[in-house]
């Protein structure tokens, strides 16, 4: 236990340095930089959380002591954790209730503990049914907190996986992907520290170890989004899709038979084959507002990202009956797919067999 509380110490001080030192560029966008604090607190406060286990040895001396450093810092340390990641997706817009649910979780949670001991007439670090009880119940308080943030996370994160395949011709899963991890990260935090916190020393070191890593994940992942092109081109994407709405408000889109026959015409010059077009650049190729692009696709029932897919999986699959001699680099390059893998992974999604399989299977 002490290994892994020492262990835990030395991981989360050298994240703190990492988000301490985040390059300048990063400083500079308002959003970023609050998030990239936000996460600087949360580390902090757990670093001295696993300092003080290992310093004072709290584990050995009883159940409460354990339990209730681990509730006083926990509830803040994800409630921070959360808020950044949030902050992060809202771009800054977030509500009072995001703000102010953290430190009034944590306010009940040391509130009933602190009743609870001072009708118990004991010590507050003693261990007593009441003081046992309203660890419990300040756990409980926990895990409602961060399901509130997990619920706000999970709508935001299909507003941004929309914007995304509204606006980008291929999927961008790999750009959300550790906001996904992280929400579920956090959750089963929420599920699993109230439990393993009450159990004794030696059935809370695996659990430990796994929380240290996913712990180090979802900091490490932090780190490397904030460093890497997704937040500008989610914001890009994000930004046109508000245009579209202010755009559309006074229009009806009465004219879709003619986006109809814009698109046809669009698809038989093969716009769609242009790797990297983007639903505005299409919109314009095509002589059409982009709300009304939109609101074609919606009245089909597709995404820009599916739709555009869809077209190259069809062209593919034209490709590789015409020319049994073309590789799977060629068919990707002709039908503006990014890369190989990415198309390959995306014929077998829509047809449950691979290239080479269905050319095979032409052949035969």
């Amino acid at each position: 236990m002490e290994q892994m509380q020492f262990a835990a110490v030395v991981v989360l001080a050298l994240l703190l340095v990492k988000l301490l030192l985040l390059p300048r560029r990063v400083a500079v966008h308002a959003v970023v930089n609050k998030a990239r604090w936000l996460m600087v607190g949360g580390t902090g406060l757990l670093l001295a959380h696993f300092a003080l286990q290992y310093i004072l040895k709290l584990r050995l001396l009883g159940v409460t002591q354990a339990v209730m450093l681990n509730l006083v810092f926990f509830i803040p340390v994800t409630w921070l954790f959360s808020l950044a990641v949030l902050y992060l997706q809202r771009r800054g817009r977030i509500s009072p209730m995001d703000i102010h649910v953290g430190w009034m979780a944590w306010v009940v949670a040391v509130a009933m503990i602190g009743v609870a001991a001072a009708i118990d007439g004991q010590p507050l670090l003693s261990d007593t049914p009441k003081l046992h009880t309203a660890e419990v119940a300040a756990s409980v308080c926990f895990a409602a907190m961060l399901g509130y943030f997990t619920w706000r996370q999970i709508v935001t994160l299909r507003g941004m996986h929309n914007a995304l395949q509204n606006y980008y011709d291929s999927d961008m899963d790999g750009v959300l992907q550790w906001m996904k991890y992280s929400i579920v990260i956090m959750l089963l935090m929420a599920l699993s520290v109230p439990v393993v916190i009450f159990f004794d020393c030696g059935t809370v070191a695996v659990p430990g170890l796994i929380f240290i890593a996913c712990i180090f994940y979802f900091i490490d992942s932090f780190f490397n989004y904030v460093l890497s092109s997704a937040p500008r081109k989610l914001q890009e994407a994000e930004e046109k899709e508000i245009e579209e709405e202010e755009e559309a408000k006074p229009k009806a889109p009465s004219s879709l038979p003619r986006v109809e026959q814009a698109v046809e015409q669009w698809v038989a010059k093969g716009g769609h084959l242009q790797s990297g077009m983007k639903m505005p650049n299409a919109a314009d190729e095509m002589g059409v507002p982009r709300y009304l692009l939109s609101a074609w696709l919606r009245q089909k029932g597709y995404k820009y990202a599916e739709w555009m897919t869809d077209l190259r999986i069809e062209e593919a699959k034209r490709q590789l009956r015409d020319h049994p001699d073309w590789n799977n680099e060629a068919i990707a390059i002709h039908c503006g797919f990014s890369d190989r893998c990415y198309f390959q992974k995306k014929f077998k999604e829509r047809t449950g067999i691979s290239p080479t399989e269905y050319q095979n299977n032409q052949a035969s």
